[in-house]
């Protein structure tokens, strides 16, 4: 096997798999959260569907393909159809650069481990503001277009907290890209950026929950004063494409925390935290992601059944006068604590 075969070959088998595991997680994260919540509400949640509900997602999928979908007459046809689509395709494209292990074999376990990994993350993330946007002014409808009109103010606001947020930690690193940024928090708890910037994880996780649109800070949708926002005029299969989107998102973007400020797939115990040197070693190292990545998913689950929804006007206030000069500052006193240490 050519060398430029191989590369094809084992690219394509880490898509499929990277791609097999988010749509499975994606569908059990929805069942993770009816219970939660159902917890929360002292309620018991699904659990007809197979043993303990195991098999609900199965049923919602079936029924989500099953329903009609309906399209409005009013709506704008072509950007009706396309909006789903394009919700859905960032929480699967941010997952390129994601180190989800650390080597199988002779193979590094990221689909492209690019140097500039986090702007391509930001780059593609940015996209799936223009589904929502597409969906308001496609559905041709009041309600819509205000989510979608909601949304794009503030995904474009809080992408720049989520910037700012991250810059001490390239700083501390000295390296954009994200397998370094692991291998930087490799050798102990102490080594993990949640420790060492721990200012930059508070505001990423915040500026996490408003890039995915989940409460408490769920204004595009907002239920009780815009219907369902840009999910108003859906139906059927392409309602299902912004539920998934919203829980792809979600999941990649837990992953991305992991990644930054958890030590990715690295655990200061049992020696794995430390590049794979057996097979064994380097399931582990998956499995340790993975079982990071769902504990943060429950967190974002467990926070939207806890906080009441902002008011929009707080949303923005947070994000501009609160968030900015905060990542602005931090940036300062990371770089000034650098110079320090000379």
């Amino acid at each position: 096997m050519t060398p430029t075969l191989e590369f094809f070959l084992f690219s394509a088998l880490k898509v499929v798999a990277a791609a097999s595991v988010l749509m499975a997680m994606v569908a059990y994260t929805v069942l993770a959260e009816r219970r939660i919540s159902a917890f929360v509400q002292d309620r018991i949640g699904p659990n007809r569907v197979g043993p303990a509900g195991l098999f609900q997602p199965l049923a919602d999928a079936i029924k989500a393909f099953l329903k009609e979908d309906f399209v409005p007459g009013h709506v704008r046809k072509f950007f009706f159809w396309l909006a789903p689509v394009l919700v859905m395709l960032p929480g699967l494209l941010s997952l390129a650069v994601i180190p989800f292990g650390s080597r199988l074999g002779s193979q590094p376990m990221v689909i492209a481990d690019l140097n500039v990994g986090i702007l391509y993350t930001f780059g593609i993330v940015s996209l799936g503001v223009y589904g929502i946007v597409l969906a308001g002014y496609g559905s041709n409808s009041k309600y819509p277009f205000l989510g979608g009109v909601r949304s794009s103010a503030q995904m474009i606001s809080y992408e720049v907290a989520m910037a700012l947020s991250t810059i001490p930690v390239f700083m501390i690193v000295g390296d954009l890209n994200l397998s370094r940024v692991i291998g930087h928090q490799a050798g102990g708890w102490s080594h993990w950026m949640v420790f060492q910037a721990p200012l930059s994880f508070i505001l990423f996780i915040a500026a996490a929950f408003a890039e995915t649109n989940r409460l408490p800070f769920d204004l595009p949708e907002a239920e009780n004063e815009l219907v369902a926002g840009h999910n108003t005029e859906y139906s059927s299969i392409k309602f299902a494409l912004f539920f998934m989107g919203e829980y792809s998102s979600m999941i990649a973007m837990s992953a991305m925390t992991v990644t930054l400020f958890f030590g990715g797939w690295t655990l200061p115990v049992f020696g794995l935290d430390q590049p794979a040197a057996t097979w064994a070693a380097g399931i582990a190292h998956i499995a340790v992601f993975l079982s990071k990545v769902a504990l943060m998913v429950c967190l974002m689950i467990y926070v939207r059944w806890m906080w009441p929804r902002f008011r929009y006007d707080q949303l923005m206030d947070l994000g501009w006068r609160r968030f900015v000069p905060l990542g602005l500052a931090n940036i300062l006193a990371t770089a000034l604590v650098l110079w320090a240490r000379g």
